[in-house]
């Protein structure tokens, strides 16, 4: 499991994927979260602006990441 550390006090599910080199683009991030390919902890969710905070746990494509302070 990847670990992404935030620099802020949460991070939007779109810029946490390309943060952490799961998509290459704020495009893609758009397209494969809209599809419901996107789990946050454990839920599809359909929402790129949807704020992250420590202790979430992002899934896409077999791959899992952990936010933290």
């Amino acid at each position: 499991m990847q670990v992404l550390h935030l620099r802020d006090e949460f991070i939007k599910l779109g810029q946490a994927l390309k943060a952490a080199g799961l998509v290459e683009s704020g495009v893609e991030a758009k397209e494969v979260i809209q599809e419901g390919l996107v789990k946050v902890n454990g839920q599809t969710d359909t929402r790129r602006g949807k704020k992250l905070y420590p202790g979430d746990i992002v899934s896409y494509n077999g791959e899992e990441v952990k936010i933290e302070d």
